[in-house]
């Protein structure tokens, strides 16, 4: 194969290739409300709420008392007619539409409205994960959320669409909240850690890991992160999630940099991003060669460390290109990066949505530069002289965006 053939190859293996999405916030359709899907959905995700509200004259607390729908029509109007929505989750708006057959040369709100109405959640699920190429998501599951946890209590059956990830922000980020909250529960627990309360809250992740069938755990973490600690925190780490994970073999995805609630007044859009320091990785990973971590980090200037990180412990796994990230200008950078530093023994991304419809753009957008990266490497080696052959290109696809996530569960 010469280079004048690699790109159109290597876009059309990627763009078949289906996906293991490692790291969303969707829920399978039996989660009812908590499942969020259609064109209101996309308009009023907290990326565009904080856009609008940055060009709106409209106080924050009036934003936020208006019902969803005027909420959308509002950032409809804003940023999308009255100014060309370039910014990405503008456009991911528009590429979803488009990719799902409506006609976004239709300025009309209401008439990409009636393409949702009356749908079935399970319907559309088949037809976005179909659009997207999706073999399969990772939810994010947080046994804290009143409203997730009786779905899992009443004997949730599973779905083959979507896994289950156990998240621990509110065990480790609150402890004294997390700790009231058990007590109801029934775990012999207190506020001093002591050697019963640990084993307690094994107890507690024991009884979750198997309930939800997780294929990891996971938190996000502020920019402040170290470890080793003797923070509640750290100590529950140290004591009861990492022995967890080595017993029930499930990695640790630890998410590290973001500021919470830097503008409360946006409410889910007030989250900031940090500078976070690597070596508290570095230690973790040192300090603990029987566990697996999966990291992925907010700040821009952490990556290259990161990734330098990865080279020294093949028990971490860097993973996609989170939040703020989520860019494309800066996820080309980081792949085109990791794939110098790393080869192909990383997870180049997941798409971290939070309403269905955002996989169909996310994976496209992120697949096209993806690709573009992949076939500068292969024109690269073809420069050497070293051949490069289609089935070759189809192995690598797939190792990148499914097989290496499995492989490091050990489950493929």
């Amino acid at each position: 194969m010469n280079t004048a053939d690699i790109r159109e190859v290597v876009a059309r293996i990627v763009a078949k290739t289906p996906v293991t999405d490692l790291h969303t916030h969707l829920y399978a359709p039996a989660f009812g409300p908590l499942l969020l899907w259609g064109i209101d959905e996309m308009l009023t995700y907290h990326y565009l709420a904080a856009e609008v509200l940055r060009v709106s004259d409209m106080p924050y607390e009036a934003y936020w008392a208006l019902p969803k729908k005027q909420q959308a029509e509002l950032i409809w109007r804003e940023l999308f007619i009255e100014r060309s929505p370039v910014g990405e989750a503008c456009r991911g708006v528009l590429t979803a539409l488009d990719r799902l057959g409506l006609d976004t040369a239709d300025r009309d709100l209401n008439a990409h409205r009636g393409y949702f109405m009356g749908k079935r959640p399970e319907d559309h699920v088949d037809t976005v994960l179909k659009t997207a190429n999706l073999k399969c998501v990772v939810m994010t599951n947080d046994p804290f959320d009143p409203l997730e946890r009786p779905v899992w209590m009443n004997g949730f059956a599973g779905d083959k669409r979507f896994h289950a990830a156990l998240r621990l922000d509110a065990l480790l980020n609150d402890w004294g909240r997390a700790c009231a909250t058990m007590r109801e529960w029934g775990y012999e627990v207190e506020p001093d850690l002591g050697q019963k309360n640990l084993a307690e809250i094994r107890r507690f992740l024991d009884e979750w890991i198997q309930r939800m069938g997780a294929l990891y755990m996971a938190a996000s973490f502020p920019p402040d992160f170290v470890f080793p600690d003797d923070s509640p925190r750290g100590r529950i780490i140290e004591s009861c999630v990492l022995p967890a994970g080595r017993d029930h073999s499930v990695p640790f995805a630890m998410m590290i940099g973001v500021k919470r609630n830097v503008n409360p007044a946006l409410k889910l859009a007030a989250d900031g991003v940090g500078l976070s320091d690597v070596d508290a990785v570095a230690r973790i990973c040192a300090q603990h060669p029987d566990n697996r971590f999966m990291v992925t980090m907010l700040a821009r200037e952490n990556q290259h460390e990161l990734c330098v990180a990865a080279r020294k412990f093949r028990n971490l796994m860097p993973f996609g290109c989170w939040w703020f990230l989520n860019n494309p200008s800066l996820i080309e950078e980081m792949t085109r990066m990791r794939m110098e530093l790393l080869g192909l023994s990383f997870v180049p991304q997941h798409s971290d949505a939070r309403v269905l419809d955002q996989v169909i753009y996310k994976w496209e957008h992120s697949r096209a530069i993806i690709a573009k990266v992949l076939a500068d490497k292969y024109a690269d080696l073809i420069a050497t002289g070293w051949p490069v052959e289609e089935s070759e290109i189809a192995r690598d696809a797939a190792r990148l965006l499914d097989g290496n996530f499995w492989a490091f569960l050990g489950r493929f």
